[in-house]
């Protein structure tokens, strides 16, 4: 369904995306290919589930991560609260994320999840890697694409 400006409602979570993007795209047939924000490396993301929940797969290289699909509404939510930007920071799961980076609200147990969006165990990091682009092509997001130090706020 369209509104007044030019916006489609898909999914469960009703993030607005941009109508031009086809109707198809996001799934495992057609994922979406992205870069990370630095532009140095390609990564695919679709929505997928698993016992039962909706959740985003993520293939960067031979490593898939899952990361749960309420993370960009959540992100959203507190970008729009907030209103400023915040750095992106990446970790593995094993390596403690910076504070006060998105990475480090991905795996925060003051979100609307109690801690991890990533839901494969030893997998759970470099949330602050791989969905930002997502949000910024879904219009969620602006996210800045230099060589290190990229940050993002909600559109």
């Amino acid at each position: 369904m369209f509104d007044d400006e030019g916006w489609i409602f898909r999914g469960s979570l009703n993030l607005k995306v941009k109508h031009n993007l086809l109707a198809n795209e996001g799934t495992k047939e057609n994922p979406w290919k992205l870069k990370t924000p630095s532009g140095t490396s390609e990564h695919e993301l679709y929505k997928g589930e698993k016992d039962g929940k909706e959740i985003l797969v993520c293939t960067g290289g031979k490593t898939v991560l899952h990361y749960d699909y309420e993370c960009m509404d959540d992100l959203h939510k507190m970008f729009k609260k907030d209103g400023d930007w915040m750095e992106l920071g990446s970790a593995d799961e094993q390596k403690p994320a910076k504070d006060g980076t998105v990475e480090s609200s991905g795996s925060s147990p003051e979100n609307p999840v109690g801690g991890w969006y990533g839901l494969k165990k030893g997998f759970r990091g470099r949330f602050g890697m791989y969905v930002p682009p997502l949000m910024e092509v879904l219009g969620l997001a602006e996210v800045e694409h230099n060589p290190k130090g990229n940050r993002m706020r909600a559109k």
